[in-house]
């Protein structure tokens, strides 16, 4: 498995991280939606999100060992809607490890059945495969099922900032192999014996742990093999 991942030093709220401009700027705050920036570890930057599905949609992408980067408002594509031509940016671009890019959408399932939308929708999605492009629209079922989303977050966020080479984590995971599987709290413990973690291993896809229940100290890690699934994913059609 090839693991693609920015690695350098982050600098106060200036990191370093992958350069990248966005197509649009994330509109002026109204309401009551929920704007800000995300510390990637994928990116090494701010990434900037509008509303709470978009930042669902982060630690989805942050935490996917099938994900090796993502951008916001990628860019600006103008698509054909019967006689006229309308723009359109996408929320995110992802980058597989696989090589593939897919251009994605968060939108509340609601509003993909309104008839407006769902026009939209249909020809931006014809635009994209006129090109041979993936395009995909995620919504809140797929986006915020708890407790796999509470246990994404918790699992993020006990990772450090930086995470260890894959290389180094295969070769001791080989060593202690005979081990698994293991209760996390009993994980943390051996694992921190070699300076790992098993919050890294399970972002890296080294380990899984069932999502399906709250991730607790007894919550059992598993070696993953070389044709295991992924611990979830977001879309069987694409791959990730």
């Amino acid at each position: 498995m090839t693991l693609v991942t920015w690695r350098g030093t982050w600098n106060g709220r200036a990191p370093d991280g992958i350069v990248h401009q966005r197509a649009r700027s994330i509109v002026r705050p109204t309401g009551g939606i929920l704007r800000g920036k995300f510390p990637s570890r994928k990116n090494g930057r701010l990434i900037h999100h509008e509303g709470m599905l978009e930042l669902a949609a982060i630690y989805h992408f942050e935490t996917s060992p099938l994900i090796a980067r993502y951008t916001e408002q990628p860019q600006t594509i103008h698509y054909a809607d019967g006689s006229r031509l309308r723009r359109y940016t996408p929320d995110f671009e992802l980058f597989l490890t696989n090589g593939r890019a897919i251009y994605i959408e968060v939108k509340p399932e609601k509003f993909t059945e309104e008839p407006s939308t769902k026009h939209k929708l249909l020809q931006v999605n014809k635009h994209f495969e006129r090109r041979n492009q993936s395009y995909v629209v995620l919504t809140e079922k797929l986006l915020q099922p708890q407790p796999r989303l509470s246990n994404l977050r918790q699992i993020y966020h006990q990772a450090p900032r930086l995470l260890p080479s894959y290389l180094k984590c295969s070769l001791e995971l080989r060593r202690l192999s005979a081990l698994f599987p293991l209760p996390l709290g009993e994980a943390l413990t051996s694992l921190s014996q070699v300076g790992l973690d098993p919050y890294s291993l399970l972002m890296m896809g080294l380990l899984t742990c069932e999502l399906s229940t709250n991730v607790t100290e007894n919550s059992v890690l598993t070696l993953v093999k070389e044709n295991d699934d992924a611990w979830f994913r977001l879309s069987d059609r694409f791959d990730f």
